[in-house]
């Protein structure tokens, strides 16, 4: 399924004063419906590739399954935008479906945890990773360039899975919790030890964002963007090291400074 979609548009330029009609692309927005066990969990618009690890993604996220080793079957139907998991659960509350909070995300965000129960739940993220600030700030470049398809559109956010050398996984969604999701859902099938991988964002790093990364055990979470309080105050209490505003030769760290290495001989960031 193709990922963008051409349009006939009238492109202004000197403030006006010229105008030609050009065909530009745009990134299609594309609903996706994640079944469980034959239950109806949420309807996500999402960029039309890596469906079943969003699907995958989302439910691991956001608690419905714990364990790999828990799914039974997966089938996605790419033509009605639907994906169908069978998993090794218990029955699934009506009441979840009843606890259902607005995100910050991109479109109709939603989640169905609250972060005073992510806080309560959430084991501390313990890593012994250290990564030099120099090499973060490489791979984020590095990330920027890989997305064809925000060259072409403008209309996408990234995420990509780190080492502390090289990019192992990357992804490009129009919604950046799926970006995310989609990367996780991959992880997380693959059953990849994530605690000593940073991951790398173009958007916002939010509480949710927040929570996502904490939930897998991820030690550094990058974005090109800002973090929001509510998500540093969780950081600092879950053991995240956040990192914001990673563009050109500069970034604020914000929480848990003792994973990054400074440029000066080796020394650490107090």
């Amino acid at each position: 399924m193709n990922k963008t979609k051409s349009y006939s548009i009238t492109r202004l330029q000197q403030g006006g004063l010229l105008a030609e009609e050009v065909e530009d692309q745009l990134v299609r927005e594309w609903p996706l419906t994640i079944y469980l066990n034959g239950q109806e969990i949420v309807t996500l618009l999402t960029t039309p590739e890596y469906i079943e690890d969003l699907a995958i993604g989302f439910l691991a996220a956001e608690g419905f399954i714990k364990k790999a080793d828990q799914i039974k079957t997966l089938y996605s139907d790419e033509e009605k935008g639907q994906v169908f998991i069978e998993a090794d659960v218990s029955k699934i509350a009506e009441s979840t479906f009843m606890k259902r909070f607005i995100t910050t995300g991109c479109g109709k965000g939603t989640t169905f945890y609250h972060i005073d129960d992510a806080r309560q739940s959430q084991k501390k993220v313990t890593s012994s990773l250290q990564v030099e600030a120099k090499k973060i700030l490489e791979l984020m470049q590095k990330m920027q360039k890989m997305s064809q398809l925000y060259q072409e559109t403008g209309g996408v956010h990234s995420a990509a899975l780190c080492d502390e050398q090289d990019i192992l996984l990357y992804r490009e969604d129009v919604g950046r919790h799926n970006a995310v999701d989609k990367i996780l859902g991959k992880c997380f099938t693959d059953k990849e030890p994530l605690h000593d991988k940073l991951l790398l964002t173009s958007g916002r790093i939010s509480s949710e964002i927040l929570t996502k990364v904490a939930k897998m055990a991820i030690p550094i979470i990058v974005s090109r963007s800002a973090p929001t309080d509510l998500a540093i105050e969780y950081a600092e209490q879950i053991g995240v090291t956040v990192l914001g505003f990673a563009r050109g030769q500069r970034m604020n760290l914000y929480t848990h400074p003792s994973r990054i290495i400074s440029r000066k001989e080796g020394s650490q960031e107090n």
